[in-house]
């Protein structure tokens, strides 16, 4: 008869759970290269325990694949590569997560939480019969979790009893993966269930471009609101300032709703949520809503004529003034 000491127990005993245990991660990609957004789930999806491996779903995505292999942390990368899956159409890609799940027997499915995911998640969970949970910022343990609720004016803590977990990540919530240091190893996806997508078909994307950073990953915003009054007023007033601190351009939902720019520059709980080391902020109030997609920046700096905005009371450094008179002198003076 073998005999174990209690050492050796434990040890054999979490080994069984990190075999038994695996998370599955969605990357987000243009088929070139990888969303920063998803190293912030594998971080995730590394603090619930177990493997972790991540699918890369697209037409010639070899490189990101490869990127992905060498993110610390992962420990599998899935490739599965075809015509269907252009375009990330959520009726494709559907069927192919929920095959890779059964044939992995994954615990969890985790990605960044955004417009890619959420048209994909939610529909994987329906077919499992699970409940997805969505944009957490906190990882307990591999059943218990934390996200905001009331637009971040309250924090839950979850527990999920689900056979397997669906989850979305903040990305301002969790510091992304190291792009280095890790050895997973690449495989081919096998085939998937045919698809069910019917008439749904991916037929081409516009898509704006500009020098600027990525909203989503800038160090600096520059944000506008209903007080810049036109859409013109964004072009001369905000963008040489946002052009001299190399920043990205956002605004806040009241700005998009009147016409002034367009809604891919919206910050706030209905549009995207950033977490840069300084946000300055021109003549936005401060609505609850907006205030859900910025208040996690590093620094905040509000520029607003009315002293008693609420946008004051979540700034670091605020200045009471005409935005038309302060912004072209500030930007002056840098």
């Amino acid at each position: 008869m073998l005999s174990l000491g209690a050492k050796s127990v434990r040890a054999f005993s979490s080994s069984l759970l990190a075999r038994s245990q695996s998370t599955l991660v969605l990357a987000e990609h243009n088929n070139e290269t990888l969303n920063p957004a998803t190293l912030t789930a594998i971080t995730a999806a590394a603090q619930v325990g177990g493997e972790v491996h991540c699918l890369v779903a697209g037409t010639s995505c070899g490189a990101v694949a490869k990127e992905l292999s060498a993110v610390a942390g992962v420990g599998k990368v899935v490739v599965a590569e075809g015509p269907e899956y252009t375009g990330g159409v959520a009726e494709h890609l559907t069927p192919l997560l929920l095959s890779i799940q059964k044939s992995g027997n994954y615990t969890h499915i985790i990605a960044a939480a955004s417009a890619y995911s959420r048209s994909v998640l939610p529909r994987v969970a329906a077919q499992l019969d699970v409940s997805p949970i969505s944009d957490i910022v906190g990882v307990k343990d591999k059943d218990t979790f934390v996200r905001t609720i009331y637009a971040g004016n309250a924090i839950m803590t979850l527990k999920a009893t689900d056979p397997v977990k669906i989850l979305t990540v903040r990305t301002t919530a969790f510091e992304p993966a190291a792009t280095e240091g890790g050895s997973g190893v690449v495989e081919t996806a096998s085939a998937s269930e045919p698809s069910t997508a019917g008439k749904a078909e991916f037929v081409g994307q516009e898509l704006s471009k500009s020098d600027r950073p990525s909203l989503s990953s800038a160090s600096i915003v520059v944000s506008g609101g209903r007080g810049m009054k036109s859409g013109d007023n964004f072009a001369s007033i905000l963008e040489p300032l946002a052009d001299k601190l190399g920043a990205a351009m956002g605004a806040s939902r009241a700005a998009v709703d009147a016409g002034m720019v367009p809604n891919d520059m919206q910050i706030g709980q209905t549009g995207k949520i950033v977490a840069p080391d300084l946000y300055i902020a021109v003549g936005i109030s401060g609505a609850i809503q907006h205030l859900a997609g910025m208040k996690d920046s590093k620094l905040i700096v509000s520029i607003n004529k009315d002293a008693e905005a609420p946008i004051f009371q979540v700034s670091d450094f605020g200045l009471v003034a005409d935005l038309f008179k302060a912004i072209p002198e500030i930007t002056e003076k840098i």
